[in-house]
């Protein structure tokens, strides 16, 4: 028998937009209105909203929610202050990524963790099989909505006044009061809006009714894959560790947290394997799974809308890993040249 998907609060407005949704994370989700280039073009150019309401918000509080985290996220929470946030990952005793996300502080007793929607649960099951006397965790996932508001134009077209990024307020967008996250997933200005779920509908209207584009996971995929911006699932899993991911600046691994000492002898005898942005070089489109010459595979891959190229990541041995390398792609049973480049493969002043 089919599972069910979970919808939205905002699956009514999706199909009255002529949304075309699809099955993501158990959720049904809308891929695209208009169609993924000019929706990736318009947040590049001016603002889009994505409902990114499947996401998952964990709430931990108590006198010893900061020792908790400490424990077990990778990243040093004594680095932020109340009103920022910092990107970190959740990791496993072997160092592998179990979700990376974005720690919120409250204040000094309580921290909001905002994770991946097909790690839900799973991460809230890890926190709670670890949790102390004097932390509590919560899964409110079911209580909020969250849509995010990417693009040049995006913090203009809300009326806001511009603020530092991975900090966050409280604000009222037409009547609607919601927390303003300068976070996003597209490598543009722009912010996250947490919204009770009650209120979703509303903000959403208020949102689009400031001439900001409708935009479905395709772009969002595609806006991220640009700026190398790594997917759980797929550039990282409970299998790659942080180092090889080219994460190691998001471990403190000056503190002990699950998997520390894992991460500290792989940086030192360096990865066997490391994750890599790579542009094409003759006419394909890469996708995950493809194996790369020498023994590698690509875990993200697609046409990028700004360069009109297939653009890709993937781990490859660290000897072939430098900028400007070229490697051979197994495209459908045709072997097919690519480039690998720095990160991000997108740049705005390169390409105006």
């Amino acid at each position: 028998m089919a599972q069910t998907l979970q919808r939205t609060p905002l699956h009514d407005r999706h199909v009255a937009l002529g949304a075309r949704m699809v099955p993501f994370a158990g959720w049904e989700m809308p891929v695209q209105y208009e169609g993924v280039i000019p929706e990736h073009k318009a947040v590049r150019a001016d603002a889009g909203v994505f409902d990114v309401s499947h996401m998952g918000e964990l709430d931990v509080e108590g006198p010893r929610a900061t020792d908790l985290l400490q424990a077990m996220l990778s990243n040093d929470l004594g680095r932020i202050s109340t009103g920022e946030a910092q990107y970190t990952l959740l990791t496993n005793e072997r160092g592998g990524i179990l979700d990376d996300l974005i720690a919120y502080r409250l204040d000094d007793f309580r921290y909001l963790l905002i994770v991946n929607a097909a790690n839900r649960t799973s991460d809230f099951e890890w926190l709670k099989e670890h949790e102390q006397r004097g932390a509590d965790v919560r899964d409110l996932s079911d209580q909020y909505a969250l849509l995010a508001v990417q693009g040049p134009r995006a913090i203009e077209r809300l009326g806001l006044s511009p603020a530092k990024a991975f900090t966050f307020d409280q604000a009222t967008i037409d009547g609607v009061e919601c927390m303003v996250n300068r976070t996003g997933y597209t490598g543009e200005d722009g912010c996250e809006l947490l919204v009770p779920a009650e209120d979703a509908k509303e903000l959403w209207d208020a949102v689009l009714a400031r001439g900001i584009v409708p935009c479905g996971l395709g772009a969002r995929d595609t806006l991220r894959l640009e700026v190398c911006f790594p997917l759980h699932g797929n550039d990282l899993t409970p299998e790659t560790d942080a180092i090889s991911a080219g994460l190691g600046w998001c471990c403190a691994l000056e503190k002990d947290f699950t998997g520390a000492r894992e991460l500290r002898e792989i940086k030192v005898r360096g990865p066997e394997l490391k994750l890599v942005p790579f542009v094409m070089e003759e006419k394909a489109v890469p996708r995950q799974g493809m194996a790369i010459a020498g023994g590698g595979e690509v875990t993200s891959g697609t046409h990028s809308p700004m360069l009109d190229r297939g653009i890709g990541m993937g781990y490859v041995p660290a000897g072939a890993s430098a900028p400007d390398t070229e490697i051979t792609i197994d495209v459908r049973g045709r072997e097919r040249r690519a480039r690998t480049v720095r990160k991000p493969i997108y740049k705005r002043e390169e390409n105006e």
